[in-house]
């Protein structure tokens, strides 16, 4: 028998259109999510698996903003506990064990760190950053993460780091730290899980809707299809809109940090068994990242700078970026990484809610020291914004929007169950492994890697790679358009298979995409 999708998971143009229809002009909806990044797709499924009948509109695609432009990371909250902030590290740690262990096994799984001991690193930063890890590992036990999920970080000799960094300098590398953390396939993938998941639940996921202006009771909206506008109604109105959240909501101040990637090809470095920590000099806890990625690729990362003015939709790399990142990279590499081998780069900017300006002195504290906590603040017409926090803990954010959502509207629902709710594609680690589906789609799809694989089994076509220096093949575009809402080339580029982000192979890519896109419509309309 031929694999299916969950059932009612399916997102596709067609049931766009009917949702749409059914949603604005029609009948009041309980909660009116705005937003379809992790967080606002995140409380789409909160609230739909509590029963409650949900719209989640976005004015442009799943994953579209900041949720996009991640280091693909799912932290367990070190960086939090080394700045003091005890309830943050914690509940970073609790939200990567959730991922990990119940809801996207699929989807995160342990990546493996190692910090190289160099004449840059002094012996007393070495002890202080194996104290972190092993304080690191702490939360994990405190968050009851098995040791089989996330294995205990080490000391390395200078052989070993060598064998698991073998792009490093040699000279006066004493050693390494080993340490892990949970790494997500993709964000984009994360959201579309999310979506999915929530749709299956009832939820209507409108994309390509944009709220033009929001109330307690509901939103003024316009089809960006059709330039049609109309009004969807609701008992409850979420805003979870990210870094655009105060041009909704009066009262609600954003300060913007920009966390910028570059882009590598993987030979560019060599073998990567293992991610990298590299720490930035003359700073204690700040450390480049380096993150192999298995389809050819491999991103370097990441910055902290405040971005001040309007909100881009995309926001453009600086140069200055890009050279503190290569010059980092470069202390330490065997052989240096220059400009013209950057085929990419990135940046996503993170929500973080303002509470640090001095009203008199105008001043303001460094966007890397502003709390990653996040915040759920209700306006005065009772509209519930939830912006701050991070990727990780995207469900708890959620879960207390929902909650306030609940609370001040007086719906009816029960608590949360999606701690323990999976999401489209997941199974236990061990039901995965025995999976007869080649692993980089298991690693994306999970069981649905199989209806995947029959596509292209039924169609030979369209088992053919999109291009030939990247993994995704036909079959990963058709799926994406049948089941995952992607409705052009951008949404199938950019977001459902990240081709986008080296600008040559998007260009390469585009001609062959576009044809497979003109082949669904015309086959199923």
């Amino acid at each position: 028998m031929t694999p299916s999708p969950a059932a009612g998971s399916s997102l596709s143009a067609a049931r766009r259109s009917r949702d749409l229809a059914d949603t604005v002009g029609g009948p009041v909806v309980d909660v009116l999510v705005v937003g379809l990044g992790a967080t606002g797709a995140g409380v789409a499924l909160d609230a739909a698996a509590r029963g409650l009948t949900v719209a989640a509109i976005d004015a442009h695609d799943l994953a579209f903003g900041t949720s996009r432009w991640s280091s693909k990371l799912i932290h367990g909250g070190l960086r939090y506990l080394a700045s003091g902030q005890l309830d943050v590290a914690h509940e970073s740690a609790v939200e990567r064990g959730v991922l990990m262990e119940r809801t996207a096994p699929h989807l995160v799984r342990a990546q493996p760190f190692v910090l190289p001991l160099t004449p840059l690193v002094s012996r007393g930063q070495a002890a202080l950053a194996r104290a972190g890890f092993r304080a690191g590992d702490t939360l994990r036990v405190a968050a009851r993460t098995s040791r089989a999920t996330l294995p205990a970080p080490r000391r390395l000799s200078a052989l070993e780091t060598r064998h698991l960094a073998p792009a490093l300098r040699a000279d006066g590398v004493r050693g390494g730290l080993l340490s892990w953390d949970g790494r997500l396939t993709d964000d984009a993938r994360l959201v579309t899980a999310l979506a999915r998941t929530a749709a299956a639940h009832g939820a209507r996921v409108l994309t390509r809707v944009r709220a033009l202006e929001l109330t307690g009771s509901g939103a003024r909206v316009r089809d960006e299809l059709s330039g049609e506008e109309g009004e969807i109604r609701a008992r409850a109105v979420v805003n979870a809109s990210g870094v655009w959240a105060g041009g909704l909501v009066d009262g609600i101040r954003i300060r913007p940090s920009r966390g910028t990637h570059l882009v590598l090809r993987a030979e560019r470095l060599g073998p990567l068994p293992a991610g990298l920590h590299i720490p930035v000099p003359g700073e204690t806890n700040r450390f480049v990242l380096v993150l192999p990625q298995g389809d050819g690729r491999v991103y370097v990362g990441l910055t902290d700078e405040p971005v001040d003015g309007d909100i881009p939709d995309v926001p453009e790399v600086p140069e200055a970026d890009i050279g503190f990142l290569l010059d980092v990279l470069g202390s330490v590499l065997d052989t240096p990484v220059h400009r013209a081998d950057v085929v990419g780069a990135f940046a996503g900017l993170r929500p973080l809610l303002d509470t640090t300006a001095d009203a008199h002195s105008g001043t303001a504290a460094r966007t890397s020291d502003i709390s990653r906590r996040h915040a759920v603040l209700t306006s005065s017409e009772g509209v519930v914004t939830v912006v701050g926090g991070k990727l990780t803990t995207y469900r708890r954010m959620a879960q207390d929007a929902v909650d306030a959502a609940v609370r001040t509207r007086g719906l009816t629902a029960g608590p949360s169950p999606t701690a323990s709710l999976s999401l489209v594609g997941a199974a236990s680690p061990r039901t995965l492994d025995a999976l007869p589906a080649p692993g980089r789609l298991i690693r994306r799809y999970g069981t649905e890697a199989l209806a995947v694989q029959a596509l292209a089994e039924r169609d030979p076509g369209l088992g053919e790679r999109v291009l030939p220096d990247h993994p995704v093949t036909a079959a990963e575009v058709v799926w994406a358009v049948r089941h995952e809402g992607a409705l052009d080339e951008a949404d199938l580029l950019d977001r459902r298979t990240r081709i986008g982000l080296v600008p040559a192979d998007r260009a390469a890519a585009l001609d062959a995409v576009r044809r497979l896109l003109g082949d669904i419509v015309t086959r199923h309309g």
